[in-house]
């Protein structure tokens, strides 16, 4: 439905009301009239009655009282029935053919004798009595609209009121029907005229709302063709009315909407570039990428994933990507970064291993970044893998290397610390061989040392032989305990002491000990050869709160400069005669493979401080298995 015809049905509903209103009002006020009318006429013909009935009796009264005598009975007769109030009230209805009866009433009297006069065939006993009453009490004449006999009536009774006689009352009784056909000529005529009004205003409300609608459909135009995307479209501002002003606000809004497009244009040319630039980097990268929803279903993968993995775009996108171990590798939990993302909000950085399409493991550094929304919420995790197997092979030759390295270096403290128990059992076998004799004290030192000698060249095979790497539950109180063995000699010669203060409880972390080990050596062989002059060495091994062993070295040494404390870790970086710079930076890389931090801190003058975390072992059947393994 149109603007114009709802604006018609309004201006014609209106107008109906107002026609409906004036009829109604019309009905009421012509009813009234007429019945006000009748009633006057009702009134009048009662009172002229009256009159009549009075000047009847009265000449009634005189020609039988005074003329009766002188006249003959037959003339008497006939002038007293000319002159009764029968007649007149015949003469009366015959007149008026709406009178239906007139009664003369005697109020002393409501029984058989009651009537004066008149006919009383239209009976009201009941309210006659009340409307007698009525009229004689008030001494005016009364009117009741009622029914009797199933039509409708208007009663009037009009007091008489005689000086020398009782009082009467005489009832007329009148049609309806003059006042209803009355009634329905004047609304019959009243509602042609009001048809006719209105069909003339539904005529004219039409024509003047499709004069009131004529800029509106002409800014309508304009607005379609402005959605069109002809921005440049204006409307003419013809009046300062409200439609003009509507109209110059439609223009300012063009304005802004061109302005607008144009920058959105821009802005998704932009997006478009960026979006090739970055699909194209995404595709190139050598770099494995794939992008997953926070529910885990792979979004979006590159080239470099399907070669890496062996998944194909169309068969990974949509799906969830099974590529974690379902067992445990080395001792150590699946590490699950996208969960850890979510918590954290923040990208995660490791190396471990996954699973490819064939079943086969590969050694990766994947990163794992969370995408947000611009109301700051995650969307998408990318991750972005990168094979290790032939970067880890290079960090293996390099730790083997500087382990031989440090082998070398230990042979000169292993032997000696091998020649002083050996002179020992010498002197006793020799003392032994002069005297013939078994001493059993001789037999129980000798005993030792060779179990010392055993201990010492354990350690340095296990240190120098090839093993594969295995991670498991160790204590690290008894690898650091086992080091200070090894290296407890060397530290003599030098006039260096080990202070250590560990931990009264065990301490379990998952690790491969040879590693550890390896690293410790090569820490506290630093502490020894920044102290020249000797002193002391404090080794700590202690769990903090946050479930993580704490281990430090903490030695009275010489210091590091700032500068050149920022550059420790890097490869061939070293103030050594004969050093590689390589010890540090495997010792840091074999501490991130257990998940752990190497923090170095120090001043000039004062020494140096290792600070090592390893995350502890939780889980009380860990626990119990790391018990087991100690107790062997």
């Amino acid at each position: 439905m149109t603007i114009k015809t709802k604006l018609a049905l309004i201006i014609s509903c209106f107008a109906l009301i107002i026609l409906s209103l004036n009829i109604v009002l019309s009905y009421f006020t012509v009813r009234d009239n007429l019945r006000r009318d009748s009633e006057a006429n009702m009134m009048l013909t009662a009172n002229q009655i009256a009159i009549a009935v009075e000047q009847s009796r009265s000449l009634y009264n005189y020609v039988k009282l005074t003329l009766g005598g002188k006249m003959s009975s037959d003339m008497t007769d006939a002038i007293l029935i000319m002159t009764s109030p029968d007649r007149i009230a015949q003469k009366s209805m015959s007149t008026n053919r709406s009178l239906l009866e007139i009664t003369g009433i005697d109020p002393n009297h409501f029984d058989e004798n009651h009537r004066l006069f008149g006919t009383y065939n239209y009976k009201n006993d009941e309210g006659l009595r009340q409307s007698v009453a009525e009229a004689i009490s008030q001494n005016r004449s009364l009117v009741v609209d009622t029914r009797i006999n199933g039509e409708r009536v208007l009663e009037c009774y009009v007091p008489i009121s005689n000086y020398r006689e009782n009082p009467y009352v005489i009832r007329v009784v009148s049609s309806y029907s003059p006042i209803a056909d009355a009634i329905n000529k004047q609304m019959i005529g009243q509602l042609i005229v009001s048809v006719s009004l209105l069909a003339l205003m539904v005529t004219g409300s039409y024509w003047m709302a499709g004069g009131l609608i004529r800029p509106i459909r002409h800014i309508l135009d304009q607005v379609n063709v402005l959605a069109s995307g002809r921005l440049d479209t204006r409307l003419k501002v013809s009046s300062f009315d409200e439609l003009g002003l509507l109209a110059h606000k439609i223009n300012i809004m063009a304005d802004n909407l061109g302005r607008y497009t144009t920058e959105l244009r821009q802005k998704s040319e932009e997006n478009r570039s960026m979006k090739e630039y970055l699909e194209s980097i995404i595709s190139q990268t050598a770099d494995a990428i794939h992008i997953t929803d926070v529910k885990g279903r792979v979004l979006q993968v590159n080239a470099a994933f399907e070669r890496l993995y062996g998944w194909s775009s169309e068969e990974i996108v949509g799906k969830y990507l099974e590529y974690l171990p379902e067992f445990e590798l080395d001792g150590r939990t699946i590490w699950r970064p996208e969960a850890e993302v979510i918590e954290t909000a923040e990208s995660v950085l490791a190396e471990t291993v996954r699973l490819r399409k064939d079943g086969s493991q590969v050694e990766v550094s994947i990163s794992v970044s969370p995408i947000f929304d611009q109301a700051g919420k995650i969307t998408a995790l990318i991750s972005i893998s990168r094979d290790m197997t032939e970067h880890n092979k290079m960090e293996d030759l390099l730790r083997r290397s500087e382990k031989l390295t440090t082998v070398g270096q230990l042979a000169a403290g292993v032997a000696h610390e091998i020649r002083n128990p050996l002179t020992t059992l010498r002197g006793f076998l020799q003392m032994q061989q002069r005297t013939r004799t078994v001493n059993v004290m001789h037999t129980d030192v000798m005993l030792a040392e060779l179990d010392r000698i055993n201990l010492i060249v354990s350690e340095f095979l296990i240190l120098a032989k090839p093993q594969a790497v295995q991670f498991q539950i160790k204590d690290v109180r008894f690898t650091m305990g086992d080091v200070v063995s090894l290296l407890d000699s060397e530290a003599h010669l030098h006039n260096i002491e080990f202070e250590v203060h560990f931990s009264p409880s065990p301490v379990l972390v998952h690790c491969e000990e040879n590693q550890l080990k390896q690293v410790f050596i090569n820490l506290l062989k630093n502490a020894m050869e920044a102290m020249p002059k000797g002193g002391k060495i404090l080794l700590q091994v202690e769990e903090d709160d946050s479930g993580f062993a704490v281990l430090r070295v903490i030695d009275e040494g010489e210091g590091i400069a700032k500068d050149r404390l920022q550059k420790l870790g890097e490869p061939f970086y070293t103030n050594k005669e004969k050093g590689t710079g390589l010890g540090l930076m495997i010792s840091q890389r074999i501490i991130e493979g257990h998940r752990g931090t190497l923090k170095i801190e120090s001043e000039l003058g004062k020494g140096t401080a290792v600070t090592i975390t390893l995350p502890l072992v939780q889980e009380e059947e860990e626990h119990n298995e790391g018990q087991a393994d100690l107790a062997n």
